[in-house]
């Protein structure tokens, strides 16, 4: 009997969730089967994949591993800690606590991001990873930090902080020019998805790291993220505290 009550609590659950739970699952093998078919015939300008690869694999890194740092945490704390109202009546400031857990956030993600260009070593022949490289780093987490925040504040349940990744970071992690470029994608979607934040880091720290400049778009293009989603943090957690 205990059987047959756990599994019909399982089958509500997915009654509930179902097409959150059917997306999710379909999502993988859709980015993997886009992987397999455009991804590896890539090549860029004629040089070995690797060349285009280790750049996008350290794009990629940053944003999730500044995603990740937020987004869990912060949703387990805010719904069953309740961290969130404790830093409410604390002394801290509001706006040094969203801060705090931004470049904490960026920090994790620039972590992975040099484990990346450690182990990638042997194979990185002459790109170039500098100090606009670690800028450029520092940026795409704190901007994903943010997006982590902003989602964490909108996370019914605990099982929200995985679909969020599902839905948001993964596709990105195999769309926005890590694995394939973007310029192999159909006219319209493409120009979307080199507008998307970890398409930006991507071009610039493969431009970097060939040596080329990288212009201003890219900067101006993850501010802009940086900004929008960084007032929605601040709008939710002041609307909360005034609540």
């Amino acid at each position: 009997m205990g059987i047959v009550t756990v599994l019909w609590e399982k089958w509500v659950e997915f009654r509930r969730d179902f097409l959150k739970i059917t997306v999710a699952a379909m999502l993988s093998p859709v980015m993997y089967l886009i992987i397999f078919r455009i991804g590896i015939e890539t090549t860029s300008q004629g040089e070995p994949y690797l060349r285009f690869l280790i750049p996008g694999l350290v794009s990629m890194a940053t944003m999730t591993g500044s995603f990740g740092a937020i987004a869990q945490s912060m949703s387990v704390q805010r719904l069953y800690e309740r961290a969130l109202e404790q830093v409410m009546v604390s002394p801290t400031p509001l706006w040094q606590f969203i801060l705090g857990q931004v470049i904490g956030g960026s920090f994790r993600g620039m972590y992975a991001a040099v484990l990346i260009l450690i182990l990638t070593f042997p194979f990185r022949g002459d790109l170039i990873f500098n100090a606009l490289s670690f800028l450029i780093m520092f940026l795409n987490g704190t901007v994903f930090a943010t997006i982590a925040l902003v989602l964490s504040f909108l996370a019914r349940s605990y099982t929200d902080a995985p679909r969020f990744t599902s839905y948001i970071i993964m596709p990105m992690t195999f769309l926005c020019n890590t694995f394939f470029s973007t310029e192999q994608l159909p006219n319209g979607f493409r120009q979307i998805i080199s507008l998307l934040p970890l398409s930006q880091t991507s071009a610039m720290i493969r431009l970097v790291a060939n040596g080329k400049e990288t212009g201003f778009f890219g900067f101006v293009v993850l501010f802009a993220y940086l900004v929008i989603f960084g007032l929605l943090a601040v709008g939710f957690i002041y609307r909360k505290k005034n609540l």
